[in-house]
This record gives C-alpha cells, structure tokens and sequence, in this order.
C-alpha cells in the first residue's frame, strides 16, 4: 500500500481532542495526555475533512485526496459507534469547511454558508459570500450562544450571525483579504487576520467594534491559525513562518465568563458599561485599553496589572519618545507577541495551535506533516515557550491497512 499522507487537521470545539483525515481515512487523537483514540482506515479512498462535535460519536467527513473515499460535494454525518454514516448534505461545488455545535451543522461552500439542523438535517440559513476558497467560518460551541461568523461580500469584511439575537454584523476587519478568523467559545469575541499576515485584530460581536491589535511581525506571513484561551485572556498564532506567538489580551477583550473570578467578572463588565460616546475610543486599541481601566474599579487594575500580563512594546519606541515630539507611526506603538515557541524544521505544512485543556498557560501544536508539541509558558515572565511533550501521530513512510 501507499504511504499514508495527512490532509487536514482539526481541534474539537474546545482543543481536547484532534483529528486527522489521511489518503487512507481518519484517526482522531486525545491532547493531553497524547494518544491515538481510535482509527479509521479505507481501502478505496481518503477523507479531506474530518469535523468532530467535542467527543462525541458523530463526526462529519468529506472525501479528498487524489481518491476519495466519498465526493468533495457531500457532508457525510459518522456515527463511529455504528462505523458507517448515517446522513448526508450533497451540494452542487466542493466542500471547503465544515463546523459543528450539538444543533447545528454549518458548511461553507466558495461562495455559500449554510446553515442546518443536526436534528434533521433542515436548512435553516443560507448566505451569500466572497470567494471563499480557504473555507473561513467559524461557530461558537457555548450552548446558550449561537453565532457564526463568515466573510462577507467585500474584500477584508467578516459577517457576523448573532441567531439568538436575531441581527446580523458587519466588520470592516482589514483592508486586504482575510486569511483568518477565529471565534471565541462563547461567541462574544472574534479575531481576524488578512493575508499580509502582520496583523491580528480582536472584535466584540456584540457591536463590531475593535478592542485590540496585535502584531505578529513586520513581514508577510500566512496565518495557519488563531484560537482563544477559555476566558480570552490569552491569545495564539500559528503560521508559515514557523513560530506560535502568544499575545496577553487586555481587560476590554476578557469576556468575564469566569464567574469564579470577580476580577476578571469586573474588568469585564466595566468595558461593557461604556457609554456609547466611547464607541470612537474602542478603535484605537491603546484608548480601549485606557478607557476600561479608568473604567473599571481599582482593585481590578491592581489585580490585572500585578498578573505581569503586558504584551512588548518596540523597544525603540521609549528612546524615539524622548526625542520625536510628534505622533510616532503606528509600528512603534504596536504590540508584540508576549511568549513564543518556534518549530523545528521537520514540522512542515500547515500547523495548528489550541490551549490545552486542563491548563490556560500550555499550548498544543499540531502540524500536517504529522508531528504533535505540548508547551507551556511563564504568564508573568512570557518569552520562549518551554516544551512538555512531544509525539508523532502520523510517521513518515507510514502504511495503513484497511480496518
């Protein structure tokens, strides 16, 4: 038989398992600790989308490789404890992205997002797009929160779905076309990046608004993927340039889901008692910042400023102060990455990063030539990323036989 060859990844909803559909079928894998969970192999054909609802017994798979098992144009519904499926969603043109909450299914198409009941497979929505070739969509897994998020009709646009409000968002994100967007697991918060690659932005899909930017670099890069720590206090990066960036996000942006935690409860509510004349404020990621800490009552600043959590400035832009009485350009004043873990060279293809379960302060890896990375870092002292454990779930060379 033929190598096994990986072509695509994918996290469950909330980063405690992955999957991965091969030229032979699919496995899927726990993160922590690190194990093969259970595989499935095809003799006559690959699966190019393997879509898990947490850790379920239903998963939905689309066919690819150079013989699919199924066509690019259907959504099969797999019911492993009964090993076959048990439904399909055909379309007219190929699949590019499948998303799953307990009712819903959500499929992109290039220029189609639609939306389904899991129950019966009824559509209930359906939304015209850009190009979408990439497959961009995204769908909160809260239980009380449905909303979706999609490009829109114009170059750099996000569409947000806001279902159980009943209104629909548009966001102007970046001037150039969007590579990706990510949602956080309550829906409240969604970040983006454009194919330049330099920037990400981070949004209240509430009301559009921009709550804070992020610099990755200063060179292009293709961004792989985003993903939101549980509570959003964190934010990770992967892309083509080989390092996982971890940015610290503000109080504006913490959704104050913990309600265990009143500081992060306070800082939280203090950023959405805003008056509406803030609204200005809250797109220049600097002035939110100022703004809901002036807002927010002092025993939440003192706690938030204490967690040592403040993303690197340019180091120059102190020095330039002193000497440029001018307002200085945007790069300087940018906010860098405040922990990094950089890749080895063998981690080829497209990599994929998530926030372990178990732990806010560790990240796992995963990378499409095979290779799986647990690391954790120091939230008061940031910097290199430390690893933990490392694994390999597909090995080069490898042969499946047909199970």
């Amino acid at each position: 038989m033929a190598p096994v060859e990986v072509l695509s990844v994918s996290f469950n909803q909330d980063f405690g398992c992955f999957a991965c559909g091969t030229t032979t079928g699919f496995r899927v894998y726990n993160c922590d600790p690190f194990k093969e969970t259970f595989c499935r192999g095809f003799n006559n054909g690959g699966i190019g989308i393997v879509e898990m609802l947490f850790r379920c017994n239903i998963l939905a798979i689309v066919g690819g490789g150079p013989a699919p098992k199924y066509p690019p144009t259907k959504v099969m519904i797999w019911d492993d404890h009964q090993v076959k499926c048990i439904g399909e969603l055909s379309f007219r043109s190929q699949v590019r992205a499948v998303r799953l909450r307990r009712d819903r299914i959500v499929v992109a198409l290039e220029h189609k997002v639609l939306s389904y009941n899991f129950a019966d497979l009824k559509l209930l929505h359906q939304i015209e797009t850009l190009g979408n070739a990439r497959g961009l969509l995204a769908l909160s897994s809260a239980a009380d929160a449905t909303v979706l998020a999609c490009p829109g009709l114009h170059t750099g646009q996000v569409r947000i779905e806001l279902y159980d409000r009943k209104q629909t968002k548009f966001i102007s994100a970046h001037n150039t076309p969007l590579a990706c967007l990510c949602l956080s697991l309550c829906g409240k918060r969604l970040a983006t990046a454009s194919d330049k690659g330099t920037l990400l932005r981070v949004w209240n899909t509430a009301d559009g608004s921009l709550l804070q930017e992020l610099r990755r670099g200063t060179e292009p890069a293709h961004i792989h993927s985003i993903a939101f720590s549980k509570h959003c206090d964190w934010l990770a990066v992967s892309s083509d340039k080989g390092t996982v960036h971890v940015f610290a996000l503000g109080p504006q942006v913490v959704t104050g889901s913990d309600e265990s935690d009143p500081a992060k409860a306070a800082a939280a509510a203090a950023v959405d008692s805003l008056p509406a004349g803030g609204a200005a404020a809250m797109q220049r990621p600097g002035a939110a910042a100022a703004a809901a800490a002036a807002a927010a009552p002092a025993g939440v600043n003192g706690a938030w400023q204490q967690q040592g959590r403040h993303n690197p400035t340019s180091m120059l832009s102190s020095i330039v102060k002193s000497y440029v009485p001018i307002p200085l350009p945007k790069y300087f004043t940018s906010e860098w990455s405040f922990a990094q873990y950089k890749l080895t060279e063998e981690d080829t293809g497209r990599s994929l990063v998530g926030f372990a379960a178990a732990d806010p302060h560790s990240l796992v890896i995963i990378t499409q030539s095979g290779r799986y990375h647990k690391v954790s870092f120091d939230p008061q002292r940031g910097g290199p990323c430390s690893q933990q454990a490392f694994g390999c779930y597909i090995v080069e060379g490898e042969e499946e036989p047909a199970r």
